[in-house]
């Protein structure tokens, strides 16, 4: 692995971390509740970090870290069980 490819998961890694964080205070005081550092909603803080994630796996797919085609085809397919196994598209029109 090259010192950027390293770079890049670890800023990654970091990164799904902070959402974890988001997503935990969200649902502890609510996803529009006012976060104390910057007097912005939960939500904003969540679109950001969740901005920040988006980034990072741009940059692995321009370094080759994973394969475009390949992240696009899993996430079809995870689509695909959430249709099946969760209650996300329940009484929904098929996505």
């Amino acid at each position: 692995m090259t010192e950027k490819e390293n770079e890049i998961l670890n800023i990654l890694q970091e990164e799904c971390a902070e959402v974890i964080q988001m997503v935990s205070k969200c649902r502890r005081f609510g996803i529009d509740g006012t976060h104390l550092k910057d007097g912005g909603s939960n939500r904003q803080r969540l679109t950001e970090e969740i901005g920040d994630v988006l980034c990072m796996l741009k940059l692995a797919q321009d370094f080759g870290i994973v394969d475009v085609t390949e992240v696009n085809d899993a996430a079809f397919r995870k689509l695909e069980k959430l249709q099946i196994w969760s209650n996300i598209f329940k009484d929904e029109i098929n996505v």
